[in-house]
């Protein structure tokens, strides 16, 4: 029988002011709840500064690694925008005025308020599509794998709703939890022996701290719907073995 392909994907989030702690990122939790409900599975994120070199060389490495990169941050209209051209430097391109974000552009500024600053946003790498912003007309592009999209988050939002029914994954990720009052300590060696057995599901423990109260939440993810209950029928048991009255969601 053919493995089934996993079908990947990597977050490159772009900006000093995320890494400087002034603005808090917003998008990657929502990119990857789109992903999994589509299939593709999110290998990695970074947070990379507004340095070409920097920019460049992640999305060289990670188009190449991943079956999908997107990016966010860094294609607005002043000088520390960046992202759009050294996608270009990425993919050894011209950085050229599209002719569909032109006409974008034109049909929404005045011609005495279409000022150099927001034609930059009209450039794209050549040979990019664009990606619709429903927000604010300015779009976003794709250059073969890699998704290039704004930072702040609604307008992100809608250029990632513009285009994740374009995306071609495999069966959506599952997941079950299992909550329970016990310490991690407790649980580890069974969890342990447990995972060694179901090899094709992922399961994580988080400790809790709630209501003057310490526990654990188990999560199992996996693709197989009867390989995930029967995961988390024996996480349960284990919990039952150890004395706690295991919470299923």
């Amino acid at each position: 029988m053919t493995a089934e392909k996993i079908v990947t994907a990597s977050v490159l989030i772009i900006g000093n002011e995320i890494l400087s702690g002034r603005t808090q990122d917003a998008n990657l939790a929502f990119i990857a709840a789109g992903l999994n409900e589509v299939g593709v599975t999110l290998r990695e994120a970074r947070v990379i500064p507004d340095i070409e070199s920097a920019i460049v060389a992640a999305v060289n490495e990670l188009r190449a690694k991943y079956d999908y990169l997107f990016t966010t941050g860094g294609i607005g209209p002043t000088h520390d925008d960046i992202t759009s051209e050294c996608v270009a430097k990425a993919f050894g391109v011209p950085w050229t005025l599209h002719p569909e974000a032109h006409q974008i552009f034109l049909e929404h500024y005045r011609p005495a308020d279409l000022n150099e600053a927001r034609l930059r946003m009209a450039h794209t790498p050549e040979g990019a599509s664009l990606i619709r912003n429903a927000v604010s007309r300015a779009p976003g592009f794709r250059m073969e794998n890699v998704f290039v999209m704004a930072g702040i988050p609604s307008v992100m939002q809608a250029m990632f709703d513009a285009i994740r029914h374009d995306l071609k994954g495999g069966r959506p990720m599952l997941s079950r939890a299992v909550t329970c009052h016990l310490a991690e300590g407790v649980i580890a060696k069974g969890l342990g022996e447990i995972q060694a057995r179901y090899a094709d599901l992922d399961i994580g423990s988080y400790p809790f701290y709630r209501r003057g109260e310490f526990g654990t939440t188990l999560v199992v993810r996996g693709r197989d719907a009867e390989r995930l209950a029967a995961g988390t029928e024996e996480v349960a048991a284990l919990v039952r073995s150890l004395g706690d009255t295991p919470i299923l969601e």
